[in-house]
């Protein structure tokens, strides 16, 4: 039985390996270090294969009694070579497996703003490289561009056709400017929250699509269906740039994603159905429509309008109770993640459901749509609406800001969401403006010389000044919503004093404890595999020298753990006092043990790497066999202590020693960036300026000093 079996398995994957090798030569020849359009090339490859490499293209013959199956029988290539790609004539080699100019697809090119480990200065983040185009223009991956190489318009479909169709999609899913309208408060909080940004990302929409590259494309939707039900809704692909996505799919979790839903799905990782319809259909809130009836009948007052081909404002025509928007359970659609396969990505429902906040009735939307992000200190009180510029009765006022770990690292012009700045210049045109060199700045445009090139969206000095406005109001909304983002983080965690355990000549060591003060789940939740939450602690002599490191960065930013390029290649030490709550992947080998990966995808199983329903019950282990999470979360209203000895021969004498710890969070780490960035990044961002930006957004979420003698001192230092 198990021969029979093995030799079932050997011949499927040497029938379909030359498919996977003809995607994988797809992938290289589309740019391994982020060459634009690769992202494209590969969308494209997937749409002519119809989504399925195991189908034949559309121009291929087959057999009647064996079309549509190229494992029975495969569709002649001009060279007779399955890995040659469909429609491509051999090279002089024929051989496509040899790469242009390089013969080794490992190795970037010069310019190409990739993440390396160290070879002796060729890092492009110990030394940046000279950018000959101008900040911020280059186009995202996959998106067109024009003739003249001119980004400002390349992503807008010309002629009354494109129009219509914009129309028609507004009309099924209205985006949430429309929303603005008549509910400010609530778009203003949404619109520079984590809601609005899941979308917008890079990173993630660079980590979803490079999940798909490494599983043969058998991940599907499921990443990206959480971060726009709306695009998904509406069939995008999952590749696309994120400029060439409808305005309410760029809008990631926006307004009609929760108030146009109507079933009450659970826990089903983002797989849902909005109701569709435009503004004058029906929306779904938790106490119904009460208030929205007393508007109607007053449309003198409110100035509205239900009619839709009569003057007036338009205006929904009700809103039908929709209980479960206000339960834990609506949540965990999105926030409780498990693969097909049985794999747990994200936890944060099942900690919630487990925890004492759980049992004391206290909900999700308790603490993060409260006064005060992270605790349930209540609600306020006000308008639901401001309609005709009349607000509404006061009554329980939900925040939509949902603050968390993530920040933002565009372009101020791009998020936060704005009204003004969408209708002001497209996203590629904002993409253009050079904040960094002062446009529509007194300084700047008093200097300029006449004759400097301007993007031609940019050439009006008005439009400038109009510009740079705009962006100093997205500066300050940035640093509100930082301040937000600490809110939340320090409800979560807290540090304790430094307690010295030993102060005698020779011998230094000492303690600071950790501890998750919500009760509501375990700190970091979520993606927790992705979330850095670490200690940064420094120790000085006398002489303020620094003698001791741990949670300091490698030149690439990346703390000096497992994943650190310069620790593997032996530039630098491991950090092995780190504390950080980053929970690892671990999968199992395929001839036994286990190896930590930065994404958990078990490459070493087998050449066709494919995400499938496990072979047997999941719930046997709680688990698919070939892959883990080891969580180094602290559970709620837990403390986790680290413990910290300086070896004696750091030590210079009495004293004083100064000991600096930092408690800090970041979103995701260096070697994520690393790990994903051959796909290359959306907005024409480079690997340096992804990973600069993530390590920027660093927050310090609490500090503790302490000053130690040793010797004489001992007795009264030691707590």
């Amino acid at each position: 039985m198990m021969k029979s079996g093995l030799k079932r398995d050997l011949i499927a994957v040497a029938t379909v390996l030359p498919v996977a090798i003809g995607f994988f030569v797809l992938s290289a020849g589309a740019g391994f270090a982020g060459e634009p359009g690769s992202l494209q090339r590969v969308a494209e490859y997937l749409a002519a294969a119809d989504d399925d490499l195991l189908l034949p293209n559309a121009g291929e013959q087959t057999d009647s009694s064996q079309a549509d199956d190229l494992l029975l029988q495969p569709a002649p290539s001009p060279s007779d070579d399955l890995l040659l790609l469909p429609g491509t004539p051999p090279a002089a080699s024929d051989d496509l497996l040899l790469p242009k100019a390089s013969d080794d697809l490992l190795l970037p090119a010069a310019s190409d703003g990739v993440l390396v480990p160290p070879s002796g200065g060729d890092d492009l983040l110990l030394t940046p490289v000279a950018d000959p185009v101008a900040p911020s223009v280059a186009p995202a991956i996959g998106a067109p561009v024009s003739a003249g190489g001119s980004t400002e318009e390349a992503g807008s479909a010309p002629g009354a056709a494109a129009e219509h169709e914009k129309l028609f999609t507004e009309n099924r899913f209205p985006a949430a400017t429309t929303c603005a309208t008549c509910h400010p408060k609530q778009y203003s909080e949404w619109s520079a929250s984590q809601h609005a940004y899941a979308q917008l990302s890079p990173v993630f929409l660079t980590m979803q699509a490079a999940i798909n590259a490494k599983t043969s494309g058998t991940n599907g939707d499921f990443c990206v269906r959480c971060h726009t039900p709306v695009g998904m809704n509406l069939e995008e692909s999952v590749y696309v740039s994120n400029f060439d996505r409808h305005q309410t799919s760029r809008e990631g979790v926006t307004c009609i994603t929760c108030h146009r839903v109507n079933r009450n799905y659970g826990k089903i990782s983002g797989r849902l159905a909005i109701v569709e319809g435009d503004l004058y259909e029906p929306v779904f809130g938790p106490k119904g429509g009460e208030e929205l009836e007393r508007v109607l009948a007053e449309p003198q007052t409110y100035r509205v309008s239900t009619d839709r081909d009569a003057p007036g404002r338009g205006i929904h025509t009700g809103v039908e109770r929709f209980f479960p928007l206000v339960t834990p359970g609506f949540c965990s659609t999105c926030h409780d993640v498990t693969l097909v396969n049985g794999f747990r990505l994200e936890e944060a429902f099942a900690e919630y459901h487990q925890s004492p906040a759980s049992e004391a009735g206290v909900t999700c939307q308790d603490c993060h749509m409260g006064k005060e992000q992270g605790v349930a200190t209540g609600y306020e009180q006000g308008p639901a609406a401001i309609v005709g510029g009349q607000p509404t009765r006061p009554r329980k006022l939900a925040s939509h800001f949902f603050a968390g770990p993530d920040h933002s690292i565009l372009p101020p012009g791009l998020f936060p969401l704005n009204v003004k700045a969408q209708s002001f210049k497209t996203m590629r045109e904002w993409m253009a403006f050079d904040d960094a060199a002062g446009w529509g700045t007194d300084a700047f445009e008093d200097a300029a010389p006449r004759d400097y090139a301007f993007p031609e969206a940019w050439r009006s000095i008005d439009d400038r000044y109009d510009g740079r406005k705009i962006i100093e109001e997205q500066k300050q909304r940035l640093v509100k919503a930082d301040e937000r983002r600490l809110e939340v983080l320090r409800n979560g965690l807290e540090l304790g004093e430094i307690k010295v355990i030993a102060a005698d000549m020779g011998d230094l060591a000492f303690s600071v404890a950790v501890r998750n003060i919500t009760d509501g789940h375990a700190v970091p939740t979520g993606f927790d595999a992705e979330r850095l939450m670490f200690l940064d602690v420094t120790v000085t002599n006398g002489d303020g020298a620094v003698i001791y490191r741990s949670g300091d960065r490698d030149p690439n930013g990346d703390l000096r753990d497992t994943h650190s390029a310069y620790v593997h290649a032996g530039e630098l030490p491991l950090d092995e006092d780190l504390f950080n709550l980053q929970s690892k992947f671990l999968v199992r080998l395929l001839r036994g043990g286990e190896r930590e990966q930065v994404l958990p995808i078990n490459t070493s199983q087998g050449v066709l790497p494919f995400v499938r329903p496990e072979a047997f019950p999941t719930t046997i282990y709680g688990r698919p066999r070939g892959t883990r999470k080891h969580k180094q979360t602290i559970d709620p209203l837990g403390t986790r202590t680290a413990e910290y000895t300086v070896p004696s021969e750091l030590l210079t004498g009495a004293g004083p020693y100064a000991i600096d710890v930092k408690l800090k969070a970041q979103m995701v780490p260096v070697n994520l960036i690393l790990a994903i960035q051959d796909i290359g990044f959306d907005y024409g961002m480079s690997a340096r300026q992804v990973a600069d930006a993530v390590v920027g957004g660093t927050l310090t979420i609490a500090e503790q000093a302490a000053v130690v003698s040793l010797g004489e001192q001992s007795k009264a230092a030691v707590q």
